[in-house]
């Protein structure tokens, strides 16, 4: 097939040409948004699963559904080592600016414009990283004596916010993608904001994705996150799903597949999202003929493979140090022998352990750094999982 016109995207984030499957997910964040736009109280949705299930395409379009309802969107990816200041203040400054637009300035928008600088001078004491300028004139006294307080300054700032897009007839959402790598303390005084703001009424909140340990972190921040947010798990595409995520697109082009290289693709990307793309682009690619066959879908498996060993797997696997990759090829070497009766992909920790021959005791800083940087996570006590589907085989390949 030509390859130019190859309609499969396999990238981070990037919306599939059709996003199967999801149809309950998007009425469901279609009707929150809604409510808030209305000035009503809407739970928010944190999207939660593994890496490659499509958390980050589904929280772009989710965003788009909120500009198309007239709402202001903040869009924020957390990554690792930033504070929470510094990635909120550029987004909702610009979030002033739109609201400040086609009017004159009312005593609303110039409150708001002042708690935001108030905001940056006081955090800069705490927070290094925070670097955005404000120009404007702070009605707060700094007291150098004392640490600023995030939880206090950050309701301040979200409150003049709110009221603001409240006098506009609109409301503010903050779109932060992987949310589990939010300091704790950060996170606490993000769910504490956000919840006085709900209590007052005012239309700013909150839509967001992480990886599964995001339950349990936010949980441990504040006990009523789960009261305040709605925590929706994103697992692989059901069979049919999976179908309609590689058929459709090639049916726009006339092309089709033969159910033999159908069921090929579907085993072998297990319904994930991410790696129907990768099968689907890569299927295209190789493929002759039309339909497309089993055979040519075997060879897409080879293909898709090496690619994701080559970008996808290697990336994360350069960053890791000799004992962190040793703990992970224990952990796919136990997922492979052992009889699975954890669920699929989970594996005690205490049988990683045992296969390095070292306690487990001895191994928890290194389970922590892997936890920490995003690949394993802790279904439940004692438990370890892959946050990267299909990484235990990588890790085979890589590490015989």
């Amino acid at each position: 097939m030509d390859p130019v016109l190859n309609p499969y995207a396999p990238g981070a984030g990037i919306s599939p040409p059709e996003l199967a499957g999801r149809d309950a997910l998007l009425e469901k964040a279609s009707i929150a948004l809604q409510r808030i736009a209305l000035g009503r109280f809407g739970r928010s949705l944190i999207l939660t699963g593994l890496r490659g299930v499509g958390k980050t395409a589904l929280l772009n379009r989710i965003r788009k559904e909120a500009e198309s309802n007239k709402l202001i969107s903040v869009r924020i990816e957390a990554p690792d080592e930033r504070s929470l200041p510094s990635l909120l203040v550029p987004g909702l400054n610009a979030a002033l600016v739109k609201l400040s637009m086609g009017k004159a300035a009312t005593k609303l928008a110039a409150k708001a414009f002042k708690a935001l600088a108030s905001f940056v001078s006081v955090m800069k004491i705490k927070y290094s990283d925070l670097e955005l300028s404000v120009n404007l004139e702070s009605d707060s006294e700094i007291n150098f004596s004392t640490m600023p307080d995030l939880d206090h300054e950050l309701i301040k700032l979200f409150h003049s916010v709110g009221e603001l897009a409240k006098e506009n007839e609109t409301g503010v959402v903050l779109f932060i993608d992987e949310l589990q790598v939010l300091d704790e303390k950060d996170l606490a005084s993000l769910i504490m904001a956000l919840h006085f703001i709900a209590q007052d009424s005012l239309p700013l909140t909150l839509m967001g994705a992480g990886l599964p340990q995001i339950l349990a972190k936010m949980g441990k921040a504040k006990t009523y996150a789960e009261r305040l947010f709605e925590f929706i798990e994103i697992g692989p595409l059901d069979r049919e799903s999976a179908m309609r995520a590689l058929n459709i697109p090639a049916e726009k082009l006339g092309v089709s597949y033969e159910k033999g290289a159908l069921d090929e693709i579907i085993k072998q990307t297990q319904g994930y999202a991410y790696f129907l793309q990768e099968w689907g682009k890569s299927a295209w690619d190789i493929a002759q003929t039309n339909p497309i066959t089993k055979k040519e879908a075997k060879k897409a498996t080879v293909q898709a493979i090496a690619d994701l060993d080559a970008s996808f797997f290697r990336v994360r696997f350069d960053q890791l140090n000799t004992a962190q990759k040793q703990y992970l090829r224990a952990m796919a070497t136990v997922m492979a022998t052992a009889v699975p009766t954890r669920g699929s992909g989970v594996v005690a920790s205490g049988d990683v352990a045992a296969m390095m021959n070292k306690k487990v005791t001895s191994l928890g800083p290194v389970r922590e750094q892997l936890i920490s940087k995003g690949l394993i996570y802790s279904p439940s006590h004692g438990e370890t999982a892959f946050t990267v589907p299909l990484f235990d085989s990588f890790m085979r390949r890589v590490m015989k």
